[in-house]
């Protein structure tokens, strides 16, 4: 027991630091893809419902493509296909190369893959609203912007929360693929220790800890905004 706590522990003879920055590398991918997914997602949401036959199709192909492709095969396609194109382009310019690193590479690559399953929930969303609505804004002067964040925005988050609650807890998992472009999730950090340690059991049963502790500070978090949402509904 004790040898156990002591590859656990913090200091030079434990592996707690690593696995610690291990955390905070998977906390802080999640927080940082999330803006990206939301936000093209919703735009996608938006182009899908356009008269512009071009911008539709456009989106229906982008969401096609992400949401088809494994997530290991769209990280690989931008780590190293994305990373290829730029070194060729700064080169024929005569510019110092420019490279993604792991970061940033999983960060773009997981926010796509949010985004493309993200557009769907909020096409769900958007079709679950009256169209009188818009109507009912529009007659009392509002313009387009106005009808979207007073009337139909604050609906829409509340019909979409669920479904957006489960992609963010399968992008929590997802981070873990990025440990094979070299960044040091959890998984990577407790592979390491595992190796070298040869205590993959210990290891491995600390990353499913950490894993499931996140999820469960998600469920509160979520928890919390769904109240938020229907805090109209529960004040009657």
């Amino acid at each position: 027991m004790n040898d156990t706590w002591t590859l656990i522990g913090f200091g030079p003879t434990g592996w707690g630091d690593d696995i610690a920055w291990g955390v905070l590398v998977t906390a802080s991918l999640s927080v940082a893809t999330l803006p990206i997914g939301l936000v093209v997602g919703f735009l996608m949401a938006i182009a899908k419902q356009s008269d512009d036959r071009l911008l539709n199709l456009s989106a229906n192909i982008y969401t096609t493509i992400f949401r088809g492709l494994p997530e290991l095969l769209t990280l690989f396609l931008v780590y190293f296909g994305v990373n290829s194109a730029l070194k060729s382009a700064t080169q024929a310019v005569g510019l110092p190369a420019i490279t993604l690193s792991s970061f940033v590479s999983g960060m773009i690559a997981l926010g796509v893959v949010f985004s493309a399953f993200a557009s769907e929930v909020f096409l769900s969303a958007f079709r679950a609203i009256p169209h009188g609505q818009r109507e009912g804004g529009a007659a009392l002067g509002l313009r387009n912007s106005r009808i979207m964040l007073l009337i139909i925005l604050p609906q829409l988050i509340k019909i979409a929360l669920p479904g957006l609650a489960n992609l963010w807890m399968n992008l929590l998992k997802d981070t873990a693929l990025v440990s094979v472009i070299g960044l040091s999730d959890i998984l990577r950090q407790a592979g390491i220790a595992a190796r070298v340690s040869r205590e993959p059991f210990l290891f491995f049963g600390v990353a499913i800890v950490l894993y499931l502790v996140l999820t469960m500070i998600s469920s509160l978090a979520i928890g919390r905004i769904d109240r938020w949402t229907k805090r109209g509904a529960m004040a009657k």
